[in-house]
């Protein structure tokens, strides 16, 4: 059996597949990110999912694509602690962009995004993913992301930046004060996960205008800073995987207008097509 796992900072999609392909379960857990989960509590998540537990011996390979996996010590750091559950698996650790250039994939070499919990880009041209930036992370990277949308709702409602109409309606939703948003900005270990979730605030409210504003801003922020320095990025299409680009995309593709960028496909949950690309071109190799 094989598992395939999409691994974002908030949470991880799973699914088991058959040798054939053919599909068992799907399920989640929360994300695995090493920069910002402890170590040790990855094992009892994964045990903790009753669905998973069945599989834990029959599981043969283990692809799992992770935010935060960009380096050696990162991937062994997860893939050290999903061995100790599934023990007679082989456990294959890559980074996120890999997983989001799979997916996307259409047969032609594309510039890929992710705009999610966190967000980053890449080039593929069907084999292997050029980087050509750092991902910086939460506190001075991830432009465009929920993490980085949340801060600034944050932000202005603090600083008494946003419309009345909307202050109101932060204040009545959250009633959130600044001793426990420090708290969750700075002992949270999922902290970005927990600035992103006040996304849901200007997602449920993006066509007020301030938001189209806002929203355009940062997403513009995003393509100047992560996409711009790919000289790929003028001829080629620029795809888009994660909830953040799913929800504003129109917001999304006006920006990227003023830069005279082609966008492709614009995907919300990566999963099922990088459960596709599984099949058709890596399964068969095993």
């Amino acid at each position: 059996m094989i598992a395939i796992v999409d691994g974002g900072s908030t949470k991880c999609d799973w699914v088991i597949l058959e040798n054939d392909g053919t599909e068992v379960l799907k399920t989640e857990t929360i994300g695995f990110n090493p920069n910002i989960i402890k170590a040790e509590l990855i094992a009892p998540e994964i045990e903790s999912n009753q669905a998973l537990s069945k599989f834990h011996d029959y599981i043969e390979h283990i692809f799992f694509y992770g935010s935060g996996c960009g380096t050696s010590e990162k991937k062994l750091i997860v893939e050290r602690e999903i061995q100790k559950v599934f023990t007679n698996a082989q456990i294959h650790v890559k980074e996120d962009l890999l997983a989001a250039a799979y997916a996307a994939y259409r047969g032609v070499p594309a510039i890929v995004c992710i705009l999610g919990t966190g967000s980053n880009a890449c080039y593929f041209d069907g084999e292997k993913v050029k980087t050509e930036l750092p991902s910086l992370g939460f506190l001075i990277g991830d432009e465009g992301s929920g993490s980085a949308l949340g801060k600034q709702l944050v932000r202005h409602y603090f600083m008494k930046k946003l419309p009345p109409d909307l202050h109101q309606q932060f204040t009545e939703i959250y009633q959130l004060n600044i001793d426990d948003l420090l708290k969750n900005m700075y002992h949270n270990p999922r902290a970005n996960a927990y600035m992103a979730d006040f996304t849901r605030f200007i997602v449920d409210r993006k066509t007020h205008p301030y938001f189209q504003n806002f929203i355009y801003k940062e997403l513009k922020n995003f393509l100047e800073f992560q996409v711009m320095p790919y000289e790929e990025c003028r001829e080629c299409e620029v795809n888009f995987i994660g909830s953040i680009a799913y929800f504003f995309e129109d917001s999304l593709r006006a920006a990227a207008s003023d830069f005279h960028f082609k966008i492709g496909t614009v995907v919300q949950k990566p999963i099922e097509s990088l459960v596709n690309y599984h099949r058709d071109y890596i399964i068969p190799k095993l």
